[in-house]
């Protein structure tokens, strides 16, 4: 099967042509493919496909095999994949994910795509639909015990669920430690992304994730979406945020409703084929 390899903010994916190909297992794709000894090594893989209810269809798959709603940095990859493999020959249009239908706009340079805007909708705050088993309606700085160490962790849907934590220094927390607790904690029924965020003020952040299903992440789009969203929740940040993760950086805005819009980049790697499937 011939591949694409991309990086957005440092997620890594690998993209497939499912127009060209028909796969019966994505999971054992995503496993094998994404495997960093024996595969090529990726955090997911996407497959386009057709769509009845947008222009194309995004599959996502986390590297161990799970199905993924939505991917913010993995989007990106997608929009700038399909369009300069000539998949869709439009400079805006929608993607079909299991977090809903995203619409995208491409800023184009002599055929290459170089930035990527998404709507990527509105966020959820109910406890019970991200969900997270509390007695609160919302989720906004509840305590949480890890190791003896008190956590106050505030959480949000945003295609996926994603618990943020605001740390004074990001550079001082223990991130696979933390994030891997959190993640399978009882009271996220679902499992939930972990965001790790230093605030520098009100327009920028620096921000460390730990992703549901993929472990340590250089990046997380929904994930900076997310901590973006709590901070405006909360009075720490502004409607428009820079967001520098350990990959690279974005931007986040929030219009009317915490509607909100994510723009950045995104990197073709390499192409090739994968030969043991």
């Amino acid at each position: 099967m011939k591949f694409t390899k991309m990086v957005a903010a440092g997620n890594d994916f690998i993209l497939y042509n499912g127009f060209d190909y028909t796969v019966n297992n994505y999971s054992n794709l995503a496993k094998k493919s994404c495997n960093r000894h024996f595969g090529i090594g990726a955090d997911g893989i996407m497959v386009c496909e057709k769509s009845d209810v947008a222009d194309i269809k995004m599959i996502y798959y986390n590297s161990d095999g799970s199905r993924g709603e939505m991917c913010g940095n993995g989007i990106r990859c997608f929009s700038k994949y399909i369009y300069e493999n000539k998949i869709l020959n439009k400079k805006s249009f929608t993607i079909e994910t299991l977090a809903g239908i995203k619409t995208i706009w491409l800023e184009i340079n002599d055929d290459t795509v170089e930035i990527i805007k998404v709507n990527m909708g509105v966020p959820i705050f109910e406890s019970n639909m991200i969900p997270v088993s509390i007695d609160s309606d919302e989720v906004l700085l509840e305590s949480i015990v890890i190791d003896g160490i008190n956590i106050m962790f505030s959480s949000v849907l945003v295609g996926v669920p994603h618990t943020v934590i605001f740390v004074d220094d990001i550079k001082h927390v223990d991130i696979n430690g933390l994030g891997e607790k959190l993640e399978s904690h009882s009271i996220f029924p679902e499992k939930t992304n972990v965001n790790f965020v230093e605030i520098l003020d009100r327009n920028n952040i620096n921000i460390y994730t730990w992703e549901r299903g993929a472990g340590r992440t250089l990046g997380c789009g929904t994930g900076s979406c997310a901590s973006v969203v709590l901070g405006k929740k909360l009075g720490k940040l502004n409607n428009i945020v820079n967001v520098k993760t350990e990959g690279g950086q974005l931007q986040v805005e929030l219009k009317d409703n915490y509607n909100i819009y994510m723009k950045g980049g995104a990197t073709t790697i390499c192409t090739g084929k994968m030969l043991d499937l």
